[in-house]
C-alpha cells in the first residue's frame, strides 16, 4: 500500500491511498524519473528515483533558491550592483562549450539581471557572479548550498559549485530535485515567475529558455533544464492544470527531444488518472456534539488545516468520513483542544486518519450548573443500554 504523503502528513497524520483502476504508469527513457502532485507530495510515477546522478545545470536550482532565500532576508536586492570577477568571466576556461550569459570583467550587473541569466540563461558565468557576491568564493557557496540541501531533505544530494559543470562527488537525485522544485515554487511564488519567461536579452545578446515544453503545453511554467555528457538530458519541469499541479524530474535522457516527450507523458499520465482534492476545508464545522458542564452547550468541532489529498481522478465522491469523538465532552475546552478522530475511506480503505479539534472556547459554568449537568449525566449513563459483548 503506498504512502499518500499529504499536506496531513506533515503534521504526523497516517494516509494511504485505495486502490483504483488506474494503468501502470508510462515507461520512462531515462536513468530516473520521479512524479510527485506538488500540493500534497504524494508520488504518482517513480524509478531510481534515489540513485544518486549528476545533475549537470539542474544545479541552477539551488543556487537560484539560495538567491532567491538572500534576496527574501533582506540582505541583497534587486538592483544591487555586483562586480563581476575575472572568475565569473565568459571566457573563463572552464566554461569553453558551455552555457553564459556573456559577462566581462569589470561589469557592473544588478542581481535581478543575473537571477534571469541563471534561470533563463542558464549561464555558468552568472552563477560564479552570484556565488562570488554572496559568499566570497564558490566553495563557500557550496556550503551554503548543501547547508539549505539538509534543511529541504535533501538527504542524497551534495554540490561542490553553483553552475553544475562536471566534479566528482556533485550529486543528487530525482527525489531530492522534486522537492528543491516544490520548495522553489511554494516558498518563492515572485522568483519562480521567471522559470516560465522564454527569453532574455542582456549585452544585446537574446537567448531563449531550453525548456522547449513553455511553448508547447500552456500548463507548464517551470522550471529548468540541464546537460552535459556525463548527466545526459536532464528537465525538471512543473505545470498546473485547474487545481492539481504536478512536478516531474526526469534524469539521463539520450536527447533534448527525449527530456521534452517524456516529461509531455508523465505530466499527461498525472492529470489524466489523479486528483488533488482538498476533503476537509480548514475551520469549517464538520460536526456540533453536546458539552457539559459548559456556557455553552454545544460545540463546532472540525480541523484546523485543510486537508488535501491525492485521489484517483472521479473518486472523490466516493470518499466517507467518520467523526468519533471523546465521551464525555465537558468543559472547560479551549479552541485547538483535540476532541475525537476523522477518517477518510474510500473503497473500505482509510485514506486518512488524523484530529478533530475545538472551533472555539467552551468556559465553565457555574457551581450549580455543572451539580445539575453532573445529575443529567448520570440519569443518561443509568438509562444508557449496555454495550454488547
Amino acid at each position: 500500500m503506498q504512502k499518500l504523503l499529504a499536506t496531513a502528513a506533515a503534521l504526523g497524520f497516517s494516509v494511504s491511498v485505495s486502490a483504483a483502476i488506474i494503468p501502470a504508469p508510462p515507461e520512462v527513457a531515462a536513468r530516473a524519473h520521479y512524479l510527485i502532485d506538488a500540493t500534497t507530495g504524494y508520488v504518482i510515477a517513480e524509478s531510481n528515483a534515489n540513485e544518486q546522478l549528476p545533475p549537470a545545470s539542474l544545479t541552477k536550482l539551488m543556487t537560484s533558491y539560495v538567491l532567491s532565500y538572500e534576496i527574501e532576508r533582506g540582505r541583497v536586492a534587486f538592483d544591487d550592483k555586483v562586480l563581476i570577477s575575472e572568475n565569473a568571466w565568459a571566457q573563463n576556461p572552464i566554461f569553453k562549450g558551455s552555457s553564459l550569459m556573456w559577462l566581462e570583467p569589470g561589469m557592473e550587473v544588478s542581481i535581478s539581471d543575473l537571477e534571469k541569466g541563471i534561470v533563463i540563461s542558464s549561464g555558468n558565468d552568472a552563477t560564479v557572479a552570484i556565488a562570488e557576491h554572496l559568499a566570497g568564493n564558490e566553495t563557500a557557496f557550496a556550503d551554503m548550498m548543501n547547508t539549505h540541501a539538509q534543511r529541504l531533505g535533501m538527504n542524497d544530494s551534495y554540490f561542490e559549485n553553483s553552475h553544475g559543470l562536471p566534479s566528482p562527488n556533485h550529486l543528487t537525485t530525482a527525489h531530492d530535485l522534486a522537492l528543491l522544485a516544490k520548495a522553489i515554487i511554494q516558498d518563492f511564488p515572485t522568483h519562480y515567475q521567471i522559470y516560465a519567461e522564454r527569453d532574455y536579452t542582456f549585452n544585446n545578446i537574446k537567448q531563449y529558455n531550453r525548456n522547449t515544453l513553455l511553448g508547447e503545453d500552456p500548463s507548464v511554467d517551470g522550471l529548468k533544464t540541464g546537460y552535459t555528457s556525463e548527466a545526459g538530458y536532464g528537465l525538471v519541469s512543473s505545470a498546473k492544470r485547474g487545481d492539481m499541479r504536478l512536478i516531474s524530474v526526469v534524469l539521463g535522457t539520450s536527447s533534448a527531444k527525449t527530456r521534452a516527450s517524456e516529461t509531455r507523458s508523465l505530466l499527461n499520465y498525472g492529470f489524466r488518472y489523479f486528483e488533488t482534492a482538498e476533503l476537509l476545508p480548514a475551520e469549517r464545522e464538520m460536526e456540533k456534539p453536546e458539552v457539559w458542564m459548559g456556557l455553552a452547550d454545544y460545540l463546532s468541532v472540525g480541523v484546523v488545516d485543510a486537508i488535501t489529498l491525492t485521489l484517483p481522478r472521479g473518486e472523490r465522491r466516493n470518499v466517507a468520513q467518520v467523526v468519533t469523538l471523546n465521551e464525555p465532552l465537558s468543559a472547560p475546552i479551549k479552541r485547538g483542544d483535540e476532541v475525537g478522530r476523522v477518517s477518510l475511506r474510500l473503497d473500505g480503505e482509510q485514506i486518512y486518519e488524523g484530529p478533530v479539534v475545538a472551533l472555539h472556547d467552551v468556559e465553565e459554568a457555574g457551581f450549580f450548573a455543572r451539580l445539575w449537568d453532573r445529575i443529567l449525566m448520570w440519569i443518561d449513563t443509568l438509562l444508557s443500554p449496555e454495550p454488547k459483548e
